[in-house]
């Protein structure tokens, strides 16, 4: 297992560290990127501009694995297609005490706690569990075990490919890719003093894979402060969001009614000049994962949301 305080440094500094998001996409860019329907805005948004909203209360679940019957965790689809050559992120749900068997899968894929506790790792290792907000890439090919225990367990995952898979061990390879498994704790966090991200106090923000600022895609978690009231000014082609905890609530654009956002919760905008106004309510700090290819910027309002 890698040291947590080298990968908080390699964070901050934004190496590749063999994870998928530093490579291009191999998809194939004819297939449709299908999305959950939830709450498309359009009204008073800039031109060209649309939004969806997909609370956690309304997405649907269905075995991850089939096959296993009973036994399988099940996922629910945010975006993309799990069986397809398409970017996908999709929630996973395990019951207290679940533990895979020793398996790989045929792609790479990205992993953010919600709920409960998560350990990921070689079939022989200690446990070493992630709560909520915890970070970990599982790179293909390579033997691991997952695991889960707490009353409620849910993952966020993202693949840049698929359709994803659950192989046996015995078509194991090593893809070069090295794992990640990181504490929130263990993040390297910035503010509005040493980043052009926040452009007020209070937010802060951990880089987690890619290039961030850019024009590439990339992936960063956000940090808001109980009570905090701000807007999120997106200068990304295409920018998804999943609320990882706490209670925000949100809304798209100008004009579109505010909605409670609970963890599990997916909203996402198409076109330079959106605007995400969300404010974290109740006595807990919300996190919020950021997919986005381009920029972005955090200020805060005095207008009511």
């Amino acid at each position: 297992m890698m040291n947590w305080k080298v990968l908080s440094i390699a964070l901050m500094l934004g190496l590749c560290l063999g994870l998928v998001g530093c490579k291009k996409s191999n998809g194939n860019p004819a297939q449709p990127n299908k999305e959950t329907k939830g709450s498309n805005v359009t009204k008073g948004s800039p031109p060209g501009v649309t939004y969806n909203v997909v609370p956690a209360s309304k997405v649907k679940w269905e075995k991850l694995n089939p096959k296993r019957g009973d036994k399988s965790p099940k996922a629910a689809t945010l975006w993309g297609d799990r069986k397809g050559p398409v970017p996908t992120g999709f929630l996973v749900k395990f019951v207290d005490g679940f533990q895979s068997p020793p398996h790989i899968h045929n792609v790479t894929y990205r992993g953010v706690v919600i709920h409960g506790l998560v350990h990921n790792d070689d079939p022989k290792a200690a446990n070493m569990w992630m709560p909520t907000g915890s970070f970990w890439t599982q790179p293909k090919g390579e033997v691991h075990i997952t695991s889960a225990k707490g009353s409620t367990n849910v993952a966020f995952i993202e693949i840049e490919n698929g359709p994803y898979l659950v192989l046996p061990i015995k078509k194991a390879f090593d893809s070069g890719e090295r794992p990640v498994n990181v504490d929130p704790s263990n993040f390297v966090w910035l503010n509005s003093t040493n980043t052009s991200w926040l452009s007020v106090q209070g937010p802060s923000v951990a880089h987690l894979w890619g290039k961030p600022q850019s024009r590439h895609l990339n992936g960063s978690l956000l940090s808001l402060p109980a009570g905090f009231r701000g807007v999120l000014r997106s200068q990304a082609s295409l920018l998804r969001s999943v609320v990882i905890q706490g209670k925000l609530k949100y809304q798209a654009g100008e004009k579109a009614s505010a909605l409670v956002l609970e963890p599990g919760s997916y909203f996402r905008s198409k076109g330079n000049g959106a605007l995400h106004r969300m404010t974290c309510q109740g006595k807990q700090a919300c996190l919020v994962y950021v997919r986005a290819k381009g920029t972005y910027r955090i200020s805060s309002t005095s207008s009511k949301n």
